[in-house]
């Protein structure tokens, strides 16, 4: 009788160990840049934070927070606005904009700052035609500036409104209309009653996606930077680049990275207290409210609106720019973007899922204190902007190539030169760090479908943790890795900041290309590498309406 060969007890701890390890690693890496930054921050001592605080600091700080006030509003406002709408109410088009109120998500900011500046900066179409049939001249009227805080406001709010609207749908769709039905009952309108039930019921839920969208907010580089709006962001990038001030440039950091993980604990706070309990979980929805005449058709409007000044206007006018610049999409310079952009992307999107399976899984088969640790640590780097940990992680690198070089100078005449800083494999942790927490929680989330008893029945038959996660696991997961690997390659696709500050020298990607060109005023040409980042943008939210609807 053949004997199945099982492992030994050895193999199975030292699986363990490398699990243990590669986690460690991990959250090890997305601690560097905070600690690096802390440390370079402390470095400088008080007389740059005094030169900060009397020159730059204070309207930074203001300008920040009144960005951060203004997409948060709005997108609270357009979010759940159009996810009661589509989820309570029934009018023409809803189900069409179930899905549609999704395409914004596809677009960075920077690129619908790109198509509205084309129409509406002064040389643009909509005050050319103005001034065209009134007859005015540049000065015989106002126009709003579309560069300026509030128009960089309203470009993050068209691309940040569908965080908020993706939950509060999903928590409008959980809530059972008993609540809703007895505050009809008393008297309440449907109005009334969306205030006083259904909205606060939401509540974390709408919460969540707000901070999200304020995180995503202080992290923005290119559209800021582009409307020439001084935020934390933006002085970060001048300090380092133009003026050369390392200490500054992390101080600058500092600030930014303790307001960021300000919010992550607030969001943390809020999902954890913030819980309701609905003893009519299982009963039927509330019936929708079905709007008929006017109030239809503005509901109908209301939903079209960010569909399309969010989506379909901006990819009408980078089609006509793209179709009259001189950019040749195929050429071997635009290969070489397409070619350095999903290189990076491919090989980043690998390496952070890689690295979420690895401290997924440790949380899993340990769950103790050092496992839940890592977690909590790796997932820290969605609060972390990409500028903030570009920074953190150049200082210490830097300095290790430095020392390296001198150590090889002095004992073998040998230079050995930036061996790590300015490398594509620098650049790929920085991107692992930024986006682990969106591939960690992809892959919590079909973890879940895997039962506890399926590890138990892998361990009977003599499976160690990696065979565990090899033969059980991974085979499960494939659908939700996939998801993971195709929203961090696109993710990095579309990041700015992190890229700009940490590139190898003469390594430009598309997202690079189109900021250069629209620095350079070059809009027209900006558009072709937009258009084609965009088109990268749309597998996601391809994926995540396919989910909108099956939860429908």
């Amino acid at each position: 009788m053949s004997q199945i060969s099982t492992p030994s007890y050895k193999s199975k701890r030292d699986g363990a160990r490398v699990l243990s390890g590669l986690a460690l690693l991990v959250a090890g890496l997305c601690a560097l840049p905070m600690i690096a930054v802390l440390l370079a921050a402390l470095s400088g001592g008080t007389d740059t934070v005094q030169h900060l605080a009397q020159t730059v600091l204070g309207g930074y700080a203001r300008t920040t927070l009144a960005l951060v006030l203004m997409v948060a509003f709005g997108t609270f406002v357009i979010g759940v606005g159009a996810a009661w709408l589509v989820t309570m109410t029934r009018f023409p088009g809803a189900r069409f904009f179930e899905i549609a109120l999704v395409l914004p998500l596809a677009f960075p900011a920077y690129v619908l700052a790109y198509a509205y500046t084309h129409v509406l900066d002064h040389p643009g179409i909509v005050q050319t035609v103005l001034r065209d049939l009134t007859g005015w001249g540049p000065r015989d009227y106002w126009f709003p500036e579309i560069r300026s805080l509030g128009g960089a406001a309203a470009m993050l709010v068209l691309v940040l409104y569908p965080y908020v609207y993706l939950l509060a749908r999903a928590a409008f769709l959980q809530q059972s209309g008993t609540t809703f039905l007895a505050a009809r009952a008393l008297g309440s309108s449907p109005w009334a009653a969306f205030f006083k039930v259904s909205l606060p019921l939401a509540r974390p839920a709408i919460a969540g996606g707000v901070l999200l969208t304020v995180m995503e907010t202080i992290a923005d580089f290119g559209t800021v930077a582009y409307f020439g709006v001084q935020t934390f962001a933006t002085g970060i990038y001048t300090s380092w680049f133009s003026m050369f001030d390392r200490v500054g440039a992390a101080q600058l950091a500092l600030c930014l990275l303790s307001f960021a993980l300000l919010l992550a604990m607030l969001e943390r706070l809020q999902r954890g207290d913030a819980k309701y309990h609905d003893p009519a979980r299982q009963a039927k929805p509330a019936p929708p409210l079905v709007l008929k005449g006017w109030r239809a058709w503005v509901a109908t409007v209301l939903c079209a609106v960010p569909v399309m000044l969010g989506a379909i206007l901006p990819i009408i006018v980078l089609f006509s720019m793209g179709l009259g610049s001189e950019q040749n999409l195929l050429s071997t310079r635009y290969l070489g973007f397409i070619q350095n952009s999903a290189t990076l992307a491919s090989v980043a999107a690998v390496v952070t899922v890689c690295a979420a399976i690895s401290v997924g899984f440790l949380q899993r088969i340990r769950g103790d204190r050092m496992a839940q640790g890592a977690a909590y640590v790796a997932r820290l780097g969605y609060a972390v902007p990409g500028g903030v940990i570009a920074v953190g992680l150049l200082v210490p690198f830097a300095a290790f190539d430095n020392a390296l070089d001198a150590w090889m100078r002095a004992t073998f005449d040998v230079s050995t030169g930036l061996l790590v800083t300015g490398s594509i494999w620098l650049l790929v942790i920085a991107y692992m760090v930024r986006f682990l927490a969106a591939a960690l929680g992809a892959y919590e989330g079909g973890q879940a479908m895997v039962h506890v008893n399926m590890d138990s029945a892998s361990r009977s038959l003599g499976q160690g943790p990696v065979g565990t996660l090899r033969r059980v696991h991974l085979p499960i997961l494939a659908p939700s890795l996939l998801t993971a690997l195709l929203i961090v390659f696109v993710d990095v696709m579309k990041e700015l900041p992190a890229t700009l500050i940490m590139r190898p020298f003469n390594f430009d990607t598309l997202a690079v290309q189109a900021f250069r060109l629209a620095s350079d005023e070059r809009l027209e040409g900006a558009a072709v590498p937009s258009l084609v980042i965009v088109a990268m943008g749309l597998l996601p939210v391809i994926l995540i309406c396919r989910q909108v609807g099956r939860n429908r």
